[in-house]
């Protein structure tokens, strides 16, 4: 006789009680009543509110309190009594002989932080569990996509995660690192606190893509910002400008191009070969050595490309989590903005759902603690406004302003030759970013070099001045 085979799991009742506890409930209210400024500010400081407790009457009865506490006024039985009251709930509870039993039932407020840890624990578990059951739900009802669901239930769990209490920083820790930065910063001789770009100039001003930061690289298209964005990818991963030299695991969402297409480009960009010479078939013998040699070097590079199109931001976000646990990584850099979507806010209009996204990569850059390097376009603006130079403003950004306000840093790139009218438009190499915002620093024009036949940007050759554009030539 043929049985059916066992689940590999344990068998779940259907009819389990959530996890919660009741004598630490009626603890955390008897404990406000008892002792209201010093509990209920351990319980704001635990971010404890009313869907913190289970039981629908203690809920209430937090809810009153909680009412009181945002109007600044004492918490007490008599009180919160007229608070429920007020509110037609006080029926609902019990009653006043309700509110006196919570104190009846709690040995000492000098528990309180013990209750409320155990409050908090348990709706921790019950959050865990609603989450787990929609996860459920949704894997049984209709699906557009199984990795973006994935991604959604991965981003809810984080959601837990992000909310959790955490402890307040001693001063004396805040300061210590930071003499750690300015230690770090006198033994090298370089004013570089985060990673270096690979370019003195830009460095000078920015001094290194800091963790947490979101780094806007905007400008119009053929502008050469792709280029610039790999350029210092680049950099980072082979260790360019690092005083020791050492390599720094970086990550590209490539939404744009392809992995081979990019690959290609980064490899005739380090052997100095133009592209255009491998298209037509004719290499020689010597950009064939040149071409093996940057393979060597790149294939030791730690870069790591996803090239998948049209990705939901919470996508980006949880592919960015697991290559940060995974391969370390140091920098992310996302080319580009505008080709990302929001699936949750796409029917409220572009200009909303690009503030939605903007919002969640300066939070992803907060969360893995590391600088994203985000590509952007710009609006018509520039040309209309100035068709001489082109040059663009903070308010050029595409489609929304929320991405001007989300950003610690924003490169401006333009390049004067593409411009006829413009006085600087006989210098075909030069480019020009202009640092338009700097939260912690400084702001101004810096000065590159950009050689298009190898899509290769570097400083200008004749120097580098104090204030990081170019330094004037000597007579």
């Amino acid at each position: 006789m043929v049985t059916a085979a066992s689940s590999s799991g344990p068998t779940v009742p259907l009819d389990r009680v959530p996890p919660y506890s009741e004598e630490a409930e009626k603890g955390v209210l008897g404990s406000i009543l008892l002792d209201s400024v010093r509990v209920m500010d351990i319980c704001i400081e635990h971010r404890l509110d009313e869907e913190s407790f289970y039981a629908p009457v203690h809920r209430t009865v937090f809810e009153a309190m909680l009412g009181l506490h945002g109007q600044s006024r004492v918490i007490d039985v008599l009180t919160v009594s007229e608070q429920l009251r007020d509110n037609g709930k006080l029926d609902m509870v019990g009653g006043t002989s309700a509110l006196n039993l919570f104190i009846d039932s709690t040995p000492t407020a000098a528990h309180a932080e013990f209750y409320i840890d155990i409050v908090y624990e348990k709706h921790l578990l019950r959050r865990v569990i609603s989450c787990a059951r929609a996860a459920e739900t949704e894997c049984y009802g209709p699906i557009d996509s199984a990795d973006q669901l994935l991604s959604t239930v991965e981003q809810s769990f984080l959601d837990i995660n992000e909310q959790r209490f955490g402890t307040v920083t001693p001063w004396s820790v805040a300061v210590k690192e930071t003499m750690s930065h300015v230690d770090t910063i006198l033994e090298t001789g370089k004013g570089i606190s985060g990673l270096s770009t690979g370019f003195e100039n830009l460095d000078k001003i920015t001094m290194g893509l800091r963790a947490g930061e979101m780094i806007v690289l905007a400008a119009r298209p053929s502008m050469g910002k792709t280029s610039l964005a790999m350029n210092i990818a680049e950099n980072i991963a082979l260790g360019k400008m690092d005083p020791d030299g050492t390599p720094h695991s970086v990550g590209i969402f490539s939404l744009e191009m392809s992995y081979d297409a990019l690959a290609m480009r980064m490899l005739c960009s380090h052997a100095g070969v133009p592209s255009q010479k491998i298209q037509r078939g004719y290499v020689s013998n010597i950009d064939h050595g040149k071409l093996v040699q940057a393979a060597s070097v790149l294939s030791k590079a730690p870069l790591f490309l996803d090239d998948t199109g049209g990705l939901d931001v919470m996508e980006v976000r949880a592919r960015a989590r697991r290559m940060r646990k995974q391969h370390g990584i140091e920098l992310i850099v996302i080319d580009y903005l505008q080709l990302m979507h929001s699936k949750e806010y796409a029917r409220q209009g572009r200009q909303i759902e690009t503030s939605q996204i903007s919002g969640n990569i300066k939070a992803m850059a907060k969360e893995l603690r590391i600088p994203v390097l985000v590509l952007s376009q710009l609006s018509r603006a520039p040309e209309q406004r100035d068709s001489k130079s082109g040059k663009p403003k903070l308010s050029d950004l595409r489609d929304s302003g929320a991405i001007e306000q989300d950003a610690d840093v924003v490169f401006m790139l333009r390049r004067p030759s593409r411009y006829p009218d413009d006085d600087q438009h006989d210098d075909r190499t030069l480019s020009i970013v202009d640092v338009a915002k700097h939260r912690n620093g400084p702001t101004g024009e810096v000065l590159l070099n950009f050689d298009e036949e190898y899509t290769r940007f570097r400083d200008r050759a004749h120097g580098v001045d104090d204030f990081g554009g170019m330094a004037p030539e000597e007579e």
